[in-house]
C-alpha cells in the first residue's frame, strides 16, 4: 500500500464531516510522504553549515524537524517509534556514557556539540533511515543525493588542485581562520580527513551505481578521472593509502568483471593525474613537500605517548571529557596550541571512557561490519532496494573499514561522515529484516 493511502487510512481525512479545516492536516500528510527528502535536506544542512556563530545551530533545527516529521509519520502509520537492531546497545552505551561526561559541565557549547556529532546524530540516523528507506524509489533518491555530492566535492578538491579558487563555493572553504588545513582539499568540512574519507566512501557507491549500469556514459568518464584526483588534492597521506588499499583489494577480490575494470581505470588514471600533478613545479613541490613532512608525525607521537601515559593511569573508568583535555594540554606544555585532541578516535575514547568505552566502540563497529549480512536472500529481495543490492555487500565491509581505518588518525566527530555511515548500515539492517521476512513467508 503506497505512503499516502497509509496515511489517509490512518486518519488524516476524518476531521471533514466534523468540520475541521483539512489544508493543515493535508500539508502535514505531504510533509510526512516527503520524509525521504527531509533526511536528505538534513543531511545537506550538515554538509552545508556555515560556520557564521548567526547560523550556528542551522543543523540542530534540521534534524529536530526530521525527527518530529519522523516521529509523526511513524504514529500515522502505527510504526514502533524503538526498536532494537545490532548497533543499537553499544550505540546506546556510548551515547550514556559521553552524556554523563558532558553533564559535568554543561555549559560549555562546543562539548554539547561533539557530541551531538559523536553520537546522537549517528544514533538517531541509523534509526530513522531503517524507518524511512524501504522502497525502491526513496532508495534511488538517497543514491542520487550520494552522487550529486560527490561530484561537487569532486569539482572543488580538483579546482583547488588546479588553483581555480573562484570555482570553490562556499566561499568560507577558502577562509585561513577557520578549521584546519586551508593548504589542502578540504570541503565544506573545513578539515583534509573528513573530505577524503567522505569522497572515499561516496566513491564506493559510485562503484556500485556503475556495475549495476545507473552511472555510465560521460558521468561514469567523470567520476573515474575526477575521483583520484579530488582523493589527491586532498594531501593527507592516511587518505591517499586508504584509497589506494579499497581500490587494490576490490580489484584483487571482486568477482564483478565491471568493478574489477573500474578498480583498474581508477588506478590508471589516477596515476596518469598524478604525473601530471608533478609535471607543474608549484603542485609538485606541494605534494612532495606533504609525502616528506615530518613534524605532524612528531607531534602526533607525542600526543600517543601522552595519551597512553593517562590511560596506564585510569585504564578502567577513564578521564572523563573535561579532566581528559585539562590533563593532555598539561602534559603537552612544550607544543604551543589552544586546545589538544588525540588526531585518533580509538585513543580517545579509551582514555576517556576507559577500557569499558573502547569495548563498546569497538562493539560497535563489529556489528557495522556484519550490517550487510543476511542468512538468506529471496529471489525478489537480490532484485529489488535500489543500490541495496546483495552485491552492494560485498563493497560494504571495505566502506566500513575506511572508516576505521582513518578514525587511526582522526577524531570521527564529523557528523555528516557519521551521519552517512550509519544511515547506510540502517538502510543495510531495513534490507536484511525484509530478507529474513521473506525467508519465513517462504
Amino acid at each position: 500500500m503506497e505512503l499516502t493511502g497509509q496515511l489517509s487510512a490512518g486518519g488524516f481525512n476524518g476531521g471533514a464531516g466534523l468540520g475541521i479545516p483539512l489544508a493543515p492536516f493535508r500539508l502535514l500528510q505531504r510533509a510526512m510522504t516527503a520524509a525521504p527528502l527531509a533526511f536528505m535536506a538534513t543531511l545537506g544542512v550538515m554538509l552545508f553549515r556555515p560556520p557564521d556563530l548567526e547560523f550556528y545551530h542551522l543543523d540542530r533545527v534540521a534534524f529536530g524537524a526530521l525527527l518530529l516529521l519522523v516521529a509523526l509519520r511513524a504514529l500515522a502509520l502505527r510504526q514502533p517509534l524503538w526498536f532494537v537492531r545490532p548497533v543499537t546497545w553499544p550505540m546506546f552505551g556510548l551515547f550514556v556514557l559521553s552524556l554523563m561526561g558532558v553533564l559535568a559541565e554543561p555549559y560549555v557549547p562546543e562539548q554539547w556539540s561533539v557530541f551531538a556529532a559523536k553520537w546522537v546524530v549517528p544514533f538517531a540516523l541509523y534509526h530513522v533511515a531503517e524507518m524511512v528507506f524501504q522502497d525502491d524509489a526513496s532508495l534511488r533518491q538517497f543514491e542520487t543525493f550520494c552522487l550529486i555530492v560527490l561530484g561537487y566535492l569532486c569539482v572543488i578538491a580538483v579546482a583547488f588542485l588546479a588553483g581555480a579558487r573562484p570555482l570553490i563555493f562556499p566561499r568560507y572553504i577558502l577562509d585561513p581562520s577557520l578549521g584546519i588545513h586551508a593548504d589542502r582539499a578540504r570541503g565544506p568540512f573545513l578539515q583534509a580527513v573528513a573530505n577524503g574519507v567522505t569522497l572515499i566512501m561516496l566513491g564506493l557507491v559510485a562503484l556500485n551505481a556503475y556495475r549495476r549500469g545507473r552511472l555510465r556514459g560521460v558521468a561514469a568518464v567523470f567520476f573515474l578521472i575526477a575521483l583520484p584526483l579530488a582523493v589527491l588534492a586532498t594531501k593527507t597521506r592516511a587518505v591517499w593509502l586508504s584509497f589506494a588499499g579499497a581500490v587494490a583489494f576490490l580489484f584483487l577480490s571482486s568477482g564483478n568483471l565491471r568493478v574489477r575494470r573500474a578498480c583498474l581505470r581508477v588506478a590508471a588514471l589516477g596515476m596518469v593525474g598524478l604525473l601530471g600533478a608533478v609535471s607543474f613545479q608549484g603542485s609538485r613541490e606541494a605534494l612532495l613537500e606533504r609525502a616528506e613532512e615530518r613534524s605532524p608525525v612528531d607531534f602526533r607521537i607525542s600526543l600517543y605517548r601522552a595519551g597512553w601515559n593517562m590511560f596506564l593511569e585510569k585504564p578502567f573508568l577513564g578521564w572523563g571529557t573535561h579532566s581528559m583535555e585539562a590533563e593532555l594540554a598539561r602534559r603537552m606544555d612544550d607544543f604551543r596550541q589552544e586546545s589538544f585532541v588525540f588526531h585518533n578516535s580509538y585513543l580517545e575514547v579509551v582514555v576517556e571512557h576507559g577500557l569499558m568505552g573502547l569495548a563498546l566502540y569497538m562493539w560497535v563497529l563489529f556489528d557495522l561490519f556484519r550490517a550487510g549480512r543476511v542468512a538468506h536472500v529471496g529471489r525478489v529481495q537480490a532484485l529489488r532496494l535500489g543500490f541495496i543490492d546483495i552485491h552492494f555487500r560485498a563493497l560494504w565491509p571495505v566502506l566500513v573499514a575506511v572508516y576505521a581505518v582513518n578514525a587511526c588518525f582522526v577524531v570521527m566527530n564529523y557528523q555528516f561522515v557519521n551521519g552517512l555511515l550509519f544511515a547506510v548500515a540502517g538502510m543495510l539492517s531495513a534490507w536484511s529484516r525484509m530478507a529474513a521476512g521473506e525467508r519465513q513467508a517462504c
